[in-house]
């Protein structure tokens, strides 16, 4: 997938075979952003770590002035490799646990849940988790791959782009809605001696005052798709799965209640943030690494934008119609 938006073609056996021992060898985390993560506070949101990492990573890299096709492809890669490490890493030094080394002999999402924490999972945990990473790889002109499109046009590198998307992905309207969803989830309460049928009544009622008082709820419509999330179906069927592996059907329930309240109130349907929640919920990463999950994916897809801005370049500056006062005069 990473080398189908980079290239605009599948690779062959060979140039797969190529690209996945580039990505496997770049996987351990510098001891310098390391450094820098250790001196961040606990406290600190995890988006703010990733953008942090990101931004001492292009400091750092070799070819930090050159921003040829060849370079950005280069750092591109190395992003892709190495920010596993620091959302894996991020998340277990807030739980006083030490850094997990990559290792090269397992796959992508494989490596990424040994980093987080220190096990191999089970087929079916890492092909759900490998399909969120797929679906949330690449998703058009949205708000962060705007933003890294409108840094690049100004001729700047491929690493601020990527920190200022980072930026932008971190607010709940963008990329913080994952988290936002199991809030709602915890705000509900998570009851797991219930049963599905319980969980559904309490997430209905719960959904239904909410929405007597014009509450925002997050997880649900789209700026773009207004009859449904094309990319909900394959996720909501690896959330089935999760919920079917761990064993927590008041999950579902908590799902179903909120859906069902919200299609028959408003007729908005769940968008891709809704079942990636609970399923990294599940998985067990905390909720506040949720958005940095989606930082590590859409690496791919921002670097994607970023080379393709690069290719035919013109800088992106809108005008604005001012509409304030009339003009004044100092006496």
């Amino acid at each position: 997938m990473a080398y189908l938006l980079w290239n605009g073609e599948l690779p062959t056996k060979e140039q797969l075979a190529e690209f996945a021992a580039r990505e496997r060898a770049g996987r351990a985390l510098d001891p310098v952003v390391k450094q820098v993560i250790d001196a961040l506070p606990v406290t600190s949101h995890p988006m703010d770590v990733c953008r942090t990492a990101a931004s001492v990573m292009g400091a750092r890299h070799p070819l930090a002035e050159d921003s040829s096709r060849e370079a950005n492809m280069a750092k591109a890669v190395d992003l892709f490799a190495a920010m596993p490490a620091v959302v894996a890493y991020d998340q277990r030094r807030r739980h006083g646990q030490e850094l997990v080394e990559p290792r090269d002999d397992l796959g992508y999402s494989a490596n990424f849940l040994w980093m987080a924490f220190g096990e191999e999972q089970v087929p079916e945990v890492v092909e759900a988790f490998n399909v969120s990473m797929i679906l949330y790889a690449e998703h058009s002109f949205n708000a962060s791959t705007f933003t890294a499109r409108v840094i690049t046009s100004t001729l700047s590198d491929l690493h601020s782009a990527v920190t200022g998307a980072i930026g932008a992905l971190k607010g709940p309207l963008h990329g913080g809605a994952n988290e936002a969803v199991m809030h709602t989830f915890d705000e509900i309460g998570i009851r797991q001696e219930e049963s599905l049928e319980e969980a559904a009544a309490r997430a209905k009622a719960w959904m239904e005052d909410a929405l007597a008082k014009k509450k925002k709820v997050m997880g649900f419509g789209h700026r773009v798709y207004k009859h449904g999330d094309s990319r909900v179906p394959t996720m909501k069927a690896a959330l089935d799965k999760m919920i079917a592996h761990y064993g927590r059907p008041e999950l579902l329930g908590l799902y179903n209640g909120l859906e069902t309240a919200m299609d028959e109130a408003k007729a908005i349907k769940p968008n891709l943030d809704y079942p990636a929640g609970p399923t990294y919920h599940l998985m067990g990463f905390d909720t506040p690494t949720f958005t940095p999950l989606f930082v590590a994916s859409r690496i791919t897809g921002w670097t994607a934008h970023i080379m393709e801005q690069l290719d035919s370049n013109s800088l992106i500056r809108p005008l604005s119609e001012y509409n304030g006062v009339e003009e004044r005069h100092l006496p």
